[in-house]
């Protein structure tokens, strides 16, 4: 695929910004610990009289995830969790995360039957799960999407989606910033798993960003979002690069095993970025001496904007900082690069590998 034009780069990034700045009312900062979470303060319990956190009628939401087979997703349903347990107004029933389409279809259905008053769901498999989120809209149950997009818009109220292009955007400009104009530095790319968008959006944002400064991706390899084949894939490049400047790596989960197969091989002399934003990642950050000098966030809030959507639909809410009268359809998270400069910014809302 070719790369983009400038003006069209720029364009996208410009979106980037905007929807990052429209979440600003809505992301909370979550932590894996739901207790220390829900001492952050807001909520109804402090909410000032005519706030969109003042209480109001009891909305019952009904969540659904994938399973929490690695640290983003358990960060996902934990930060749901803390957000519900803010609002007194809120009844939050979580279904078991599974990823097994057809129990997360049989899951939404029991939700329906329940006539709980909205769904929030981070399909296994959006297409799959389109049509029984169709069937809660026509039942008169608000639907909102998290993460992974239904085929068919009106298969949910609102959608809160994170930035994958734009994370993609976001490593290669950090990358063209470190080379600073040099055009022959060694740029190394380890993905996720390679049929899935989210991963060819990342690696198209990360070409894109890179073509700006005169870079391109010498050597990629996939993996599959776990630390087993983190470590599996990285040893495969590093065997095959014996020379790289800069490395990008996917997903922080699976950078555990990167991190690994980067010790063992003795290697040291490039700049790895991460991705997704795990409190290990940044930690590693944050010592200044490991390889890993940033990571690319990709936010383990969307659940609990969720959350926070779904009460708002229901009693008939809008954003507050926001002059539109109701709550947007779609909603973009920001992916913003966190370094040694501002890891203590981040590092508390931060999820564990």
């Amino acid at each position: 695929m070719k790369s983009l034009s400038t003006r069209t780069l720029r364009t996208r990034l410009g979106a980037g910004l905007v929807a990052g700045a429209t979440c600003l009312s809505l992301a909370a900062c979550t932590s894996n610990d739901p207790e220390q979470a829900s001492d952050s303060g807001g909520g109804t319990s402090e909410a000032e009289a005519g706030s969109n956190d003042e209480a109001g009628d009891e909305v019952v939401i009904g969540f659904s995830a994938p399973a929490a087979d690695h640290g983003w997703m358990a960060a996902i349903t934990n930060a749901a969790r803390a957000e519900a347990d803010k609002y007194e107004d809120v009844e939050l029933r979580v279904a078991d995360g599974t990823n097994d389409v057809n129990l997360q279809i049989s899951q939404v259905e029991t939700f329906i039957n329940e006539g709980v008053d909205a769904i929030v769901l981070l399909p296994f498999d959006g297409a799959a799960m389109t049509r029984t989120a169709l069937k809660a809209m026509e039942a008169g149950i608000p639907v909102i999407n998290v993460d992974r997009e239904f085929n068919d818009p009106n298969a949910a109220r609102a959608t809160v989606l994170g930035d994958n292009y734009g994370m993609g955007v976001s490593a290669g400009s950090y990358v063209c910033e470190q080379a600073d104009g040099n055009e022959n530095a060694v740029v190394a790319e380890i993905a996720g798993i390679d049929s899935l968008p989210l991963t060819q959006d990342r690696s198209q944002g990360f070409e894109d960003a890179l073509s700006e400064c005169g870079l391109d991706v010498d050597n990629r390899v996939a993996a599959d979002f776990t630390v087993e084949g983190g470590e599996r894939a990285a040893s495969n490049l590093l065997q095959a690069a014996p020379e790289i400047d800069y490395l990008w790596n996917h997903d922080d989960d699976q950078g555990v095993g990167v991190m690994a197969a980067i010790q063992n091989a003795g290697r040291d002399e490039f700049v790895m970025v991460g991705g997704a934003g795990s409190a290990n990642a940044m930690r590693e950050i944050q010592s200044g001496d490991s390889v890993l000098k940033a990571t690319v966030v990709y936010p383990s809030t969307q659940g609990a904007d969720g959350i926070k959507l779904a009460r708002l639909v229901v009693q008939d809410k809008a954003l507050g900082d926001l002059v539109e009268v109701s709550v947007p359809r779609t909603i973009q998270l920001y992916a913003p690069v966190v370094t040694e400069e501002n890891v203590d910014e981040f590092l508390p809302s931060a999820f564990e590998s």
